[in-house]
């Protein structure tokens, strides 16, 4: 499944939706939700987070062994550095594997400073980049150490994250190399809020991998697509939310639907994420959609921007 997941990348026909497990100890009413909208269906694979906001959640590995067992997609599972030192990456990783699970999305994490858990501290021993690294050594069949791992994992396929936005574009453009030459196969993206903005990180994300002669300029550039329909959320994404902007058409359009009642708001801030799906995907731009666990928003917006 995951050569496979690889070829949808290449050819533009990725589309992957966001899971968010729930602070519970059970995994499986996402699963049936899932399946009762016939998401499986409408996308080639899952993306688990991993304690976003540094809040407690069921972890990212044993959703993603769930959800491949469950539909047969690959599931790439967020590791986030805040919670482990490079003993414990590497140990899940090992773990992980044998269980199936051979696809991550390397973050360096919320600050535990977001915690819900008393006294919590952040490890930070590394950062996302250090992630990359320990891929790249798995897959040569050796630790972050240099020593022999037998017998070796099965081939681990990394990821990494990046920022939508930034004022500093030559910062921004060095900081996607940098993950490009660690080994990222795919970087995905904050939201974009317009299809202008997606083409220019497009650019930006192009000239970083022109450095490359090798197979790391074959990554791909993923477009993170967030539904936006309330002028609050989009007001507080824009202003607090570093990394990305809301384009001022977006913001516009949902301060005079707003004016109109809820439904109005809603109506309008649908439409208008719906346009830009069906406008990256009309590029052939492979797409990761941030739902906050709406599916039924997910599977409708799917279904008329596609």
């Amino acid at each position: 499944m995951f050569e496979e997941m690889i070829e949808k990348l290449h050819s533009g026909e990725w589309l992957s939706l966001e899971t968010s497990p729930a602070k519970s100890a059970v995994f499986q009413p996402i699963v049936d939700k899932l399946a009762a909208l016939g998401l499986d269906k409408k996308v080639g694979g899952w993306i688990v987070t991993d304690n976003p906001l540094a809040q407690l959640r069921y972890g990212s590995l044993f959703a993603a062994i769930k959800l491949q067992a469950a539909f047969n997609k690959p599931a790439i599972a967020t590791i986030s550095m805040r919670d482990r030192n490079l003993i414990g990456i590497q140990s899940d990783i090992l773990g992980a594997n044998e269980a199936g699970v051979r696809a991550f999305l390397s973050v360096t994490g919320d600050p535990a400073s977001l915690s819900d858990q008393p006294r919590a501290k952040g490890v930070f021993e590394a950062n996302s980049v250090e992630f990359l690294k320990v891929a790249h050594f798995f897959n040569r069949g050796i630790d972050y150490a240099g020593k022999t791992i037998a017998p070796p994992p099965k081939r681990i396929y990394p990821f990494a994250a990046t920022n939508s936005y930034a004022k500093n574009a030559i910062g921004l453009k060095r900081k996607i190399a940098r993950k490009i030459a660690a080994g990222a196969l795919g970087v995905i993206s904050q939201p974009v809020f317009s299809i202008d903005d997606a083409r220019y990180l497009q650019t930006l994300f192009d000239e970083a991998r022109s450095e490359f002669d090798d197979d790391r300029k074959n990554a791909k550039l993923i477009l993170g697509v967030f539904p936006l329909a309330r002028l609050k959320t989009a007001q507080f994404l824009h202003s607090r939310v570093p990394g990305i902007r809301v384009s001022a058409r977006w913001i516009d359009a949902l301060f005079a639907a707003n004016r109109g009642g809820e439904e109005e708001e809603e109506k309008v801030g649908y439409e208008m994420s719906a346009e830009l799906l069906r406008s990256i995907r009309k590029a052939n731009l492979p797409v990761h959609i941030m739902s906050a666990n709406k599916f039924d928003l997910a599977a409708k917006l799917i279904d008329h921007a596609t």
